[in-house]
C-alpha cells in the first residue's frame, strides 16, 4: 500500500514546483491544491485533490479513500471554510460549503460518472460521502 502522505508531499511539491503544468491532471482527472488552516495548529494545510467544475465553482470529494472517517481537510473545513485554491498557475480564495441534499442529489452521481472510483469508496463505507463545493470568496 502507498504511503499516502509521501504521495501527497511529493503531488504539492511538483504540482507547485511546474506552475501546475505536472500534477493538475492525474487519471484523467483535473487537480487542485486546496490550502486549509489547521483545526488544532492553525496551520495551512495544502492537499491536492481531484476537483470538477460546477459553473464558477469547485466540486471535491471528502472520499478519504472509502474510509469510514473523514478526511482530515474535510475536518479542518468543516472547522473553517475558508481556504484558497490552486488550480494550474492560478490561486483564488474560497469558502467550502456542503452540498445541500438537492445539490448532493444532482452531483453525487455525475461525479461518479466522472470517477468510477467513488463508486467503490461508497460501497466501502459506512459514511455518505461529503461533496464539498469551494466557491470564491466575495470578501477576499
Amino acid at each position: 500500500m502507498a504511503n499516502w502522505s509521501f504521495v501527497g508531499h511529493l503531488h504539492r511539491a511538483i504540482y507547485r514546483a511546474t506552475g501546475g503544468r505536472i500534477g493538475s491532471r492525474l487519471g484523467g482527472l483535473d487537480m487542485l491544491l486546496l490550502t486549509v488552516t489547521g483545526r488544532k495548529s492553525g496551520e495551512p494545510r495544502t492537499v491536492p485533490l481531484a476537483c470538477f467544475p460546477d459553473g464558477d465553482d469547485r466540486v471535491v470529494v471528502a472520499s478519504n479513500n472509502g474510509q469510514d472517517t473523514d478526511p482530515a481537510w474535510w475536518l479542518n473545513l468543516s472547522a473553517n471554510p475558508v481556504a484558497s485554491v490552486t488550480l494550474g498557475k492560478n490561486s483564488w480564495p474560497v469558502v467550502a460549503e456542503l452540498a445541500d441534499p438537492e445539490q448532493r442529489a444532482r452531483l453525487w452521481p455525475l461525479l461518479k460518472g466522472l470517477n468510477p472510483a467513488y463508486v467503490n469508496y461508497e460501497m466501502k463505507t459506512r459514511r455518505e460521502i461529503p461533496v464539498v463545493i469551494l466557491k470564491r470568496n466575495p470578501a477576499s
